[in-house]
């Protein structure tokens, strides 16, 4: 009986592609130790790709979901004034921090920021309809902010508010 050979750059992809499905956390210690050591043809390239490929997606999914929840709580701000709270506020205040990190972070984000509001801005009243109760046409069809003034610390549409006065830092 003849044994077949076994290529190694098979046999180690094989096993990499296993892992992968098998063990993720295991799997990306072992291809950065690969990495490491230049142990180029043992990585598992494809599932690599596939992984970086996705933390880039990761990063504008991230800017979407921010921009939604702070511009849901912008609507809210602004069209259920009187049901404003310290934690609307702590939101506003948070989802911004939270953005200006992001993009300091991923500066290669900025060209994508204005198709990041539009589809957040859906969302985003989708969120509002939801929380508030209030019909959809309540809200603009586009936003009616600038992104200058959904990122700006100190804008707070509608009717001024005192938690604002009290809380500002």
């Amino acid at each position: 009986m003849q044994v077949p050979e076994t290529n190694p750059k098979t046999a180690t992809s094989i096993s990499e592609c296993k892992l992968y499905e098998a063990d993720f956390y295991a799997w990306t210690q072992e291809q950065v130790r690969l990495l490491r050591h230049q142990q180029w043809n043992q990585i598992d390239l494809p599932n690599l790709i596939e992984e970086i490929e996705s933390l880039g997606k990761q990063q504008r999914q991230e800017l979407r979901d921010r921009l939604s929840v702070l511009l849901e709580h912008l609507l809210k701000w602004e069209y259920q004034h009187q049901q404003r709270s310290r934690s609307w506020l702590a939101t506003l205040r948070l989802q911004r921090l939270d953005l200006a990190d992001l993009l300091e972070d991923n500066p290669s984000l900025q060209p994508y920021i204005e198709e990041a509001l539009r589809k957040a801005y859906l969302k985003g009243v989708e969120l509002a309809v939801g929380e508030t109760d209030l019909p959809g046409s309540t809200f603009p069809v586009e936003c009616s902010y600038s992104l200058a003034e959904i990122l700006d610390k100190c804008f707070y549409p509608g009717e001024p508010s005192e938690l604002v006065e009290e809380t500002n830092w």
